[in-house]
């Protein structure tokens, strides 16, 4: 694409965008940049991309997007803000991709990984081709991609929503963080479909405040549009048990589906039972009522079920195959995972890094526990320190024998944040600390008996624990099945 064709979906810029050159590719990363590439400096958190721009003019850029003042041998087209630059270019050079996917944002503390693959599974089984982006990976069809993000920047989102229509992709389903909200990372796609799934304490270290944090949320549902198309209704589905669904809904011009346990919803469950195998609940629907059992288990896991199926509905999907799918799965893996080794008693696996997940999980534990409960958690590093000694009450409040220990510490002293932990439970000695994850592990294994019930918490599907500035493999479920063998005898 030429360069001048390429800067017509910037309104305002200065410099001089020539008709000679040809762009063969965008990139904001110097390290990707070819010969042919229109390089964009991006004023980040960590790195300034100015400082690069030599590097890729070295590397064949052919031009140049900034904000600051260079001194390079190609051009160099100045605007405002280069991340919003950025987001528009993508778009227009991926050929606006979302326009034609049918596309679904689910956002939300807790639950979004799960509902993701709930919802991207039910319309595979619909018969159609589906991708998905998330916290553990990114999808196209069967194939696999790494992700370093929740939600991925502007230009890489929207490279892989064109190749999801390559791929002959149909519908794609994402995980949209609060973080990618406030930073643009998701202008110029265009949902179909938003998703609320509830609001607790989480990131404040970056969001300050929880109205801060609420009003990232509502960005998504603000980004739905302001215009109504009988053939593609824009829909926000919204949990009718949060109080901040309201902000949700005077956020956005779409067409409102409910769903809840408490509230009158729109997809709603009663007679709610919970064993240690799964749920069984009847649900009710505006196209009639149904008896669900599902595989997954807790309050937590019927809420995921009533918005994927919500959400389904919405895609126009016949809700008796929604119900069909989500009656099959087992699960997500890190997300109430059982790691089964041939013990007699349970352990679970689970991503729960909130005050609230964690408080979800352990009451939905209490509700089966025969004897103890054994929870095994941490709190990461460089992160909402607020939130730290409120899991641990919740830990101490909910468990018979809390376990302390480190998550990813990252450049925190370890120590220092159980510390800070232990300042949620003064006088407590039910607890105790291993700062090794892996000792608290082998400890909670090593102690528990036929009938008790063990939560390791926290990493979930993670595989690895970022420990100062080195990554090192780790994944609670393979630890776990360790310390179950050797306990058995069988390693």
């Amino acid at each position: 694409m030429k360069l001048k064709e390429l800067m017509q979906a910037i309104p305002v810029y200065t410099g001089e965008a020539s008709a000679a050159i040809e762009v063969n590719q965008i990139a904001q990363d110097s390290r990707k940049v070819q010969p042919g590439t229109l390089f964009i400096c991006i004023d980040g958190e960590i790195v300034d991309g100015h400082q690069f721009a030599n590097r890729a003019v070295q590397l064949g850029a052919v031009a140049i997007i900034a904000e600051k003042q260079l001194d390079v041998s190609v051009p160099v087209l100045y605007v405002r803000d280069s991340k919003r630059a950025m987001a528009m270019l993508a778009d227009y050079f991926y050929g606006s991709p979302t326009q034609a996917l049918k596309l679904v944002g689910i956002t939300g503390t807790n639950g979004k990984t799960t509902v993701s693959h709930l919802v991207e599974q039910i319309v595979r089984e619909n018969g159609e081709q589906t991708g998905l982006i998330g916290t553990m990976y990114r999808k196209i069809g069967d194939e696999i991609l790494e992700t370093k993000n929740t939600t991925p920047d502007s230009l890489t989102l929207q490279e892989t929503f064109r190749d999801m229509l390559l791929s002959g992709v149909s519908t794609a389903v994402m995980e949209v963080s609060s973080h990618a909200l406030v930073q643009g990372r998701v202008y110029g796609s265009d949902y179909d479909v938003a998703v609320f799934m509830n609001l607790s304490q989480d990131h404040l270290d970056y969001h300050h405040t929880m109205e801060e944090y609420a009003y990232a949320k509502s960005l998504l549902f603000a980004q739905l549009g302001n215009s109504y198309n009988l053939s593609n209704p824009k829909i926000a589905v919204l949990n009718a048990d949060d109080k901040e669904s309201v902000r949700m809904q005077t956020a956005t011009a779409a067409h409102i589906i409910t769903f809840g346990i408490k509230e009158p919803a729109d997809f709603s469950a009663s007679n709610i039972q919970i064993t240690s195998h799964g749920s069984t609940f009847d649900l009710k629907t505006p196209v009639g009522d149904f008896s669900l059992k599902i595989k997954m288990i807790g309050n937590f896991s019927v809420y995921n079920v009533l918005a994927a199926i919500a959400t389904s509905f919405a895609l126009r999907i016949p809700v008796i195959n929604a119900i069909a799918t989500v009656e099959s799965i087992p699960g997500v893996k890190g997300r109430f995972e059982l790691v089964n080794a041939g013990q007699d008693f349970p352990v679970i696996v689970d991503y729960s890094h909130t005050p609230d997940s964690l408080l979800n999980v352990l009451q939905t534990i209490d509700e089966f526990a025969e004897k103890r409960v054994f929870v095994v958690v941490g709190c990461g590093g460089d992160r909402d320190k607020g939130k730290r000694p409120q899991m641990a009450k919740i830990a101490v409040d909910y468990a018979t024998n809390p376990i302390f220990t480190s998550d990813n510490p990252r450049s925190e002293d370890p120590h220092a944040i159980i510390e800070d932990m232990t300042q949620g439970v003064p006088g407590s000695d039910s607890y105790v600390v291993h700062e090794n994850r892996r000792d608290a592990i082998r400890y909670a294994v090593n102690m528990a008996e036929a009938g008790d019930v063990i939560l390791i918490a926290g990493k979930g599907h993670e595989d690895y624990q970022v420990i100062g500035d080195e990554v090192i493999d780790f994944d609670d479920r393979v630890e776990a099945r360790i310390a179950i063998e050797k306990k058995l005898g069988l390693a």
